[in-house]
Formats: C-alpha cells, structure tokens, sequence
C-alpha cells in the first residue's frame, strides 16, 4: 500500500473532506490539518478490498482523527474493522445535570475499543470533547438508571460502579469482570443511589492530594485501563 509522505505541507491548508457526503465538519474537526496525509500516490487500490477506501479521501488526503492503518478508509469500514475486535467491555455515564466530561469518556471509549457507550438521562451531550470519535463508537441511550441496569442483565453484564465512596472497593486490587459495564456518575455529586444499588460493587481510585475527587473523564480512562490490564490481549493493540 502506498501512501503520501505525512511530511509534506504543500496541502496543509486544503480542505478538510468529511468521510461522510453531506455531512458537516464538527466542531473538533477544525485545524486538523497538522495530522494525516496527502493525496494517495500512484494507481488507487483494487482488488476485493478495495471497497473500503474512500475515493474524495484518495483524491485530496486524509486528516482525520484516525490511526495511520485506517488512512484512506471509510468511517463504515472502520467501524466493521473495529467491531471484530472489541472488548466485551461497556461504560455508562449519567447525564442529569453536567454533560462536559462525556465526549473525554467516548473518546478513551473508543481508543480501548470498548464495545458500547451509554448515556444514562438527557440524550443531548456536548460532543466537542469526543474529537469525532463518537462517528466510530457505538452509542446507546437510555432514559434513566433502572432501565439501564435491566438492559446490562438481559446481556449477562455485571455493573461495576466507580465512585470514592465509604466502603468501596479500591480499583488497584479489584478483579474486574470480563464482561462488565463500568458505571460513572456526574462530576462532583457522583453515582446516584440508584446506581449505586443496582452494582455489584463500588470501586474508588486511590488519592493521595488534597482535591476531593478525581474529574469524571480522567477517572473513566482510569478505570477503562484497569479493566485493559486486566483483560486485554495486547497483540491486538496497535
């Protein structure tokens, strides 16, 4: 496979091609003309596989938030790709009241490849943190926490709420399950009572400064990674 050069900076201000036709570019789309390649270089691919590349992408380069093996694709044949190798891990966030941190937790969702994220309350959520990556995540709304935990037992997922409460369990020693749904509350407040019930268990993130707590972004990453050690197979990281 050839690509153009990533050095190149003839066509740094072209631009930007949406993946999808008449899409418009998100917010965080915006200047991302410091990443990505050119115009593909030499005859276009063909072949069986040739159907996943996009051809306005093959024309004038590609600069979008992906990995280098995916340049040049569609985003339906990324989301295909990734869904041979998903996680049988799920995460939940509560959106009642601050909806800043979703977009952080969909894009780390999606650099674990997790295999759905749900938004548990308002369906609308600030997307701007999620750099895009909400076009190859799989996404799920439910209206509030009872609903979502009926759905984690009809697919034989055990939740696992992550919040720095009394009697919690501590992160760093706890043995996650595989198929498991971490759960998140807002920032500040927390998981709500409700949450905090349907789980199995609470596990909490060892601090050691004086804030309060953890933001709620950093704290999913946290607890996504932990769940990577623990479960993912590394041959299949890039």
């Amino acid at each position: 496979m050839r690509r153009a050069s990533s050095t190149a900076t003839s066509w740094a201000w072209m631009t930007l091609v949406s993946p999808d036709p008449g899409v418009e570019k998100g917010p965080t789309e915006w200047g991302e003309g410091r990443h990505g390649v050119g115009p593909w270089e030499g005859e276009w691919p063909t072949g069986p596989d040739a159907d996943r590349y996009d051809p306005e992408l093959l024309a004038a380069g590609d600069r979008r938030n992906v990995v280098d093996a995916y340049r040049y694709w569609t985003r339906e044949a990324i989301v295909r790709d990734i869904d041979t190798r998903r996680h049988p891990l799920h995460v939940a966030i509560e959106n009642f009241e601050n909806d800043a941190n979703i977009g952080t937790v969909v894009r780390t969702a999606n650099a674990f490849a997790v295999d759905t994220v749900h938004i548990v309350g308002r369906r609308r959520w600030n997307r701007r943190g999620a750099m895009v990556t909400d076009r190859y995540q799989h996404l799920m709304h439910h209206p509030d926490v009872d609903s979502l935990l009926v759905w984690a037992a009809g697919q034989g997922l055990t939740v696992v709420a992550i919040d720095n409460t009394p009697g919690s369990v501590p992160l760093e020693t706890a043995q996650l399950p595989r198929e498991c749904l971490l759960l998140f509350g807002q920032e500040g407040p927390g998981i709500t009572p409700e949450a905090a019930e349907g789980a199995l268990m609470t596990c909490s993130i060892a601090q050691f400064g004086s804030t309060r707590s953890i933001n709620a972004g950093v704290a999913a990453g946290i607890a996504m990674h932990a769940w990577i050690r623990q479960h993912g197979d590394l041959r299949h990281a890039w």
